[in-house]
């Protein structure tokens, strides 16, 4: 075991699926531990009273459930501080899982104080990046904390042994998992993720029923939708005029993405544990408030700001895919974006067109863009073009020195 010594209770991240009941069950006769039950509703669309049924069927006491709705502190606390920084990882993925893991971490250890355990428990293969997420934030929020990973302890050599364990102790087995199930999906407000099966050979198009938020851009819609998005200290705080909180705003946005196909993407990507895998993500919302929050960035910032933001963006969103959430350096980097952020206030106006994102009007009070600078009209002596020959030769002193020396 990975932390040897008598654990004496033990909070589990609990989804109340086949994998996570299998897990609570062997916490109990492994560990003989009491076991207590986390379940977040992170918005990923699934009903979790069975989760509090279920915990009760397999002998869980009904203090020692937790269900909370973090929807809300979810997109305000973790998503839009991510989109302030346009954080993407490897150039596209909007790190859909790897943002709600130092929530669920958090409130984890949260749990574990209030009842007084000794460990926590996830659910994470020992081939993933979860596993370093949750783990990482477990450790930087309770560093004497004990922590349990069964998929790096037990002796199940697969699926079928995970189903004959189920059977002997009676944790219902849906139909869908009695064989091979077909991928792995992962899911909150943000995104769904795909993984495994079907997915495992990257020349073969994913098949349609991979798609779950998304209806095919083929199929959407031969008519724009128009949308307008407002923003205040770089979070987006209204849709079409109309003010909404945080998860309430995303919702929508997915809502409108998902109906015009908007937010697909087929990558493959390097875990942090160092192998390549094959994922199929739908990112609806998070697509449409990525382009209009750069839209919105365009006029409000400062060229130099706005350069140094994208130099650094890559490593902060490589430390939020690699679990780094909690880390001095990613709460300096935030430091910095959110600086970046004070002045980017206003409206975009996108239209939305089978798959495509597309910015067609962006304004603000704190512009930075002039109308008389940049015509090609009289601009009234704002901007003398002569002065551009010297800005040019100046420029240019290095290069000419090394083209008389003959480079």
């Amino acid at each position: 075991m990975a932390n040897k010594g008598k654990i004496n209770k033990v909070v589990l991240a609990y989804s109340g699926g086949l994998d996570t009941s299998i897990i609570l069950k062997w916490l109990q006769e492994t560990y003989n531990a009491e076991v207590v039950t986390f379940t977040a509703d992170l918005g990923q669309g699934e009903e979790l009273s069975p989760a509090r049924q279920k915990a009760l069927m397999l002998g869980i006491k009904e203090e020692n459930i937790f269900i909370e709705d973090v929807r809300e502190e979810f997109v305000r606390d973790y998503v839009f501080p991510m989109f302030r920084a346009n954080a993407v990882y490897e150039g596209v993925y909007l790190l859909g899982t790897s943002i709600a893991r130092p929530l669920i971490a958090k409130k984890q250890i949260e749990i574990a104080r209030k009842v007084g355990a000794d460990a926590v428990c996830h659910g994470a293969t020992g081939k993933g990046n979860d596993q370093v997420r949750f783990e990482l934030g477990y450790y930087a929020l309770e560093p004497g904390i004990k922590i349990i990973a069964p998929w790096r302890e037990w002796t199940f050599k697969g699926r079928e042994d995970l189903i004959d364990f189920a059977r002997q102790h009676q944790i219902p087995v849906a139909k869908d998992k009695e064989g091979e199930s077909p991928f792995s999906v992962d899911a909150n407000l943000l995104h769904s993720s795909s993984e495994g099966k079907v997915l495992e050979d990257p020349a073969k198009k994913a098949p349609e029923i991979v798609y779950q938020r998304t209806i095919s851009p083929m199929d959407a819609p031969d008519k724009v939708t128009t949308i307008t998005i407002g923003f205040d200290k770089g979070d987006a705080v209204s849709l079409n005029g109309k003010k909404l909180s945080p998860a309430t705003l995303l919702k929508a946005l997915n809502d409108l993405g998902r109906d015009n196909g908007i937010g697909r993407l087929d990558l493959v990507e390097n875990r942090f544990v160092g192998m390549k895998s094959r994922g199929v993500y739908e990112t609806p919302g998070g697509t449409i408030l990525l382009s209009a929050h750069r839209a919105m960035e365009s006029i409000t910032l400062d060229r130099g700001a706005a350069h140094l933001k994208d130099e650094i963006m890559p490593r902060y969103a490589e430390l939020i895919y690699n679990g780094f959430w909690f880390a001095p350096e990613r709460e300096m980097l935030q430091a910095l974006i959110d600086k970046s952020q004070e002045h980017v206030e206003g409206e975009v106006t996108l239209e939305l067109y089978k798959g495509n994102v597309i910015v067609t009007g962006r304004s603000s009070a704190k512009s930075l863009y002039s109308p008389t600078l940049v015509t090609f009209e009289d601009d009234k002596g704002a901007y003398d073009q002569k002065d551009a020959q010297g800005f040019i030769k100046l420029n240019a002193l290095r290069l000419r020195t090394l083209g008389l020396r003959g480079r």
